[in-house]
């Protein structure tokens, strides 16, 4: 399938600001790798922050469709929460979504923040379903917390980028992750720790 120039620079946009952030992503270094000349971007966007909007919503619905496969996915709720914890991932690239957060312009246009602020309230509420679901099936322990559970889940993940970008290794990331499964394992009901 041919990308149109419209895609190729929404593409190229989402790459940038995954590798430079937005205060780091020129419109001419989008129009560069896009291979696409100023006029085809002005004429599908209206600017830089246009086309970032675009970019980062992209990228959002991609980052649930993920998370969603292995979360609807087969097993418990233990079993699909680590399949998605520990599924493949380009950990010292960070976060696509999260990086954003560190970016001053981003955090200050309200439009810009709005899809990164939707997409972890997503995952912390796909994350809390999870987490109810095993519950009610006898897999959890009735007393846990499930919303506080979720947000501890996606502050690990998060946390865990973080830290293996700072160490320019995977394993604190690994780490962290492992770190959470350890705790949630614990508060698997113990006829229920087999996946039974």
């Amino acid at each position: 399938m041919v990308m149109t120039a419209q895609d190729r620079l929404v593409e190229s946009t989402r790459e940038l600001l995954w590798e430079r952030g937005y205060v780091g992503t020129s419109p001419k270094a989008i129009q560069q790798r896009a291979g696409v000349g100023q006029g085809s971007m002005y004429h599908h966007f209206a600017g830089k922050a246009d086309l970032a909007l675009v970019a980062v919503r992209r990228t959002a619905e991609d980052m649930r469709a993920q998370a969603e496969v292995r979360l609807s996915g087969p097993g418990t709720a233990f079993e699909r929460i680590s399949a998605y914890l520990l599924r493949e991932r380009d950990v010292l690239r960070g976060c696509p979504i999260g990086r954003l957060t560190q970016d001053p312009d981003v955090v200050a246009s309200p439009t810009l923040r709005a899809p990164l602020a939707e997409t972890f309230a997503w995952l912390r509420g796909r994350l809390t379903e999870v987490l109810e679901e095993g519950r009610a099936r006898g897999e959890l322990v009735e007393d846990l917390d499930v919303s506080s559970t979720a947000a501890t889940i996606v502050a690990v993940l998060q946390g865990g980028y973080v830290l293996a970008r700072s160490a320019e290794s995977v394993d604190p990331f690994l780490d962290a992750v492992h770190g959470v499964l350890g705790l949630l394992s614990a508060h698997r009901r113990p006829d229920a720790a087999d996946g039974s």
